[in-house]
């Protein structure tokens, strides 16, 4: 080591030259990132540095980390993860560019680190396939230490030759950082900007722009009518009351949980699904044009995430246009266990590597499990899992909804652990019966009177039954149920309150078509879904 990388040349930084470091790092880690962004355009926008450490985040969170940020973020959950990891990026740049005004080699290198942890985790990743995806994070971080040691090196210059003023008589001597090129730092520190401001917003517009094929793809689909259309919505499925959701909810509203952080745009033309494993006798591998030229079948079907809570925004009600799961299966010689097939699992694999489980039986019983390609009468979009998705009515979306699908292989639970399986959640998990109210809100004032109160309830492929509503400590009174249009959606509900004036507690449980009423023990999300009645407190005025 040199005697000029042991020591600066101005002994002591100095409050200026301590900030011109700080500065110098973030410029540095600013231009590795946005370096990255553009060389992840030309390899695939998921090799970026902070979407695959992102990714890697996701799948090393414990459950109850995940379950709270969900809880408390929603589907803004991905957006807070990727802003706390340019947080951390930018503390560890600053504190670079301050310690490589002591060493500045070192310190420069330093960065290199960025590039270690992004390649590593781009590598890592179940989707990569290449090395190539190692090369945005290993190239923005080369770009970056190049440039802390340069911006580090116009701090510790010595002033042009000039000629100097003698000092006073008893003048203090030069302070620390008071003879560095002010100018030449500030010149370099603004090309570094620049540069690397015009290199991130190129890299994005070449990322928006990489699934092109994709979106055109999507465009020129003309969804074929379905052989088997689903009966009209009864007109009594809707109650008479603000503020309920919708019977079918739009796809821009429909809720979306998944694990990616850039949504896969898949280009349906090139799009190919392969059907293996045990009990396959014959293995297909099917085009989306395959599938839009079998027997398509309509239904509206009821999403739930297992990550919903008690009175939770993560359910929807959509109208899914598909394939019969059951009949491709069958066509491909599977059989379920209860006829003496080998294979109790099927895992599906989609093209961002995640992998979801169904049991066999449930996906082969007759039930309208699909592979849908259609969504409220338009192709699936990119967010729902365009161009083709699993739906299994009555299981959660963990182990039977599946998007971007690529890959199905039938297997046994015995033999291999799914995604969230080896996270400790449930290998096969019904959805559990719930209701919610969604109006009056939580802490709402409504006048003294009737009040209507009002909300859904679902559970799938059991259907619902029976309402009952609560006031405070009071007997159940049974609610008006609107007309059911499937087991396997949801349910509107309401009922008339005559409410006095006071703070009051309103409760609500459903009982499925099993006899089973909604059990009042309060369980959070995992293993298997949440449980529990539904309460809001309102005052009445």
């Amino acid at each position: 080591m040199s005697d000029e990388e042991k020591e600066p040349r101005h002994p002591g930084t100095g409050a200026r030259l301590g900030l011109g470091g700080a500065l110098s790092g973030l410029l540095a880690g600013f231009a590795a990132l946005a370096v990255a962004e553009l060389v992840a355009a030309a390899v695939r926008p998921q090799a970026g540095p902070v979407v695959a450490v992102g990714g890697a985040a996701i799948d090393r969170t414990p459950i109850a980390v995940k379950d709270w940020a969900i809880r408390n973020f929603g589907t803004n959950d991905k957006l807070i993860l990727q802003l706390g990891i340019l947080a951390v990026l930018a503390l560890f740049a600053l504190a670079l560019g301050v310690f490589a005004l002591r060493h500045r080699r070192t310190g420069a290198a330093g960065v290199l680190v960025f590039g270690a942890v992004g390649a590593a985790a781009a590598t890592s990743r179940p989707d990569s396939t290449s090395v190539t995806d190692a090369l945005p994070s290993v190239l923005g971080a080369i770009v970056g230490a190049a440039l802390l040691y340069v911006l580090v090196g116009r701090l510790l210059a010595p002033l042009p030759d000039a000629p100097e003023a003698p000092e006073a008589p008893g003048a203090a001597p030069r302070g620390p950082g008071e003879g560095w090129d002010r100018r030449g730092f500030v010149i370099a520190a603004t090309a570094t900007a620049a540069a690397s401001a015009g290199a991130g917003v190129l890299g994005r517009v070449l990322n928006g722009s990489s699934g092109q094929e994709a979106v055109a793809s999507r465009k020129n689909i003309d969804l074929p009518p379905p052989d088997s259309r689903a009966p009209a919505v009864p007109r009594g499925a809707r109650v008479r009351a603000a503020d309920v959701s919708p019977f079918i909810t739009p796809n821009g509203d429909f809720y979306r949980v998944d694990t990616a952080l850039v949504v896969p745009k898949v280009d349906a033309t090139a799009w190919r699904l392969r059907i293996h494993g045990e009990g396959v006798t014959r293995e297909k591998t099917l085009t989306f044009d395959d599938l839009l030229r079998r027997e398509l079948i309509e239904r509206d079907i009821t999403l739930t995430c297992v990550s919903n809570e008690v009175g939770g925004p993560y359910v929807g009600n959509a109208r899914w246009i598909g394939v019969r799961f059951d009949d491709l299966l069958k066509e491909c010689g599977v059989r379920p266990p209860s006829a003496g097939g080998p294979a109790d699992q099927l895992v599906a694999r989609s093209v961002d590597g995640m992998t979801i489980g169904s049991p066999v039986e449930e996906v082969m019983d007759g039930r309208d499990a699909m592979l849908a390609v259609g969504m409220n009468g338009r192709p699936l979009p990119f967010d729902h899992g365009f161009p083709v998705r699993m739906l299994v009515p009555g299981l959660y979306g963990y182990v039977s909804a599946c998007k971007w699908i690529e890959d199905i292989e039938l297997t046994t639970f015995d033999a291999y652990d799914s995604y969230w399986v080896k996270r400790d959640w449930a290998r096969e998990a019904p959805i559990k019966t719930q209701s919610g109210i969604d109006t009056p809100k939580p802490f709402a004032r409504p006048k003294a009177g009737t009040v209507m109160v009002a909300g859904v309830a679902w559970a799938q492929h059991r259907g619902i039954d029976k309402i009952e509503v609560r006031v405070d400590d009071g007997p159940w009174q049974g609610a008006t149920l609107a007309a059911e249009d499937s087991r396997d959606t949801w349910r509107q509900w309401s009922y008339a309150w005559q409410a006095a004036k006071g703070g009051h507690t309103l409760t609500v449980r459903a009982t499925d078509r099993t006899g089973e009423v909604q059990t009042e023990k309060r369980t959070r999300t995992v293993p298997d879904g949440a449980s529990g009645w539904h309460s809001v407190v309102v005052t009445v005025e």
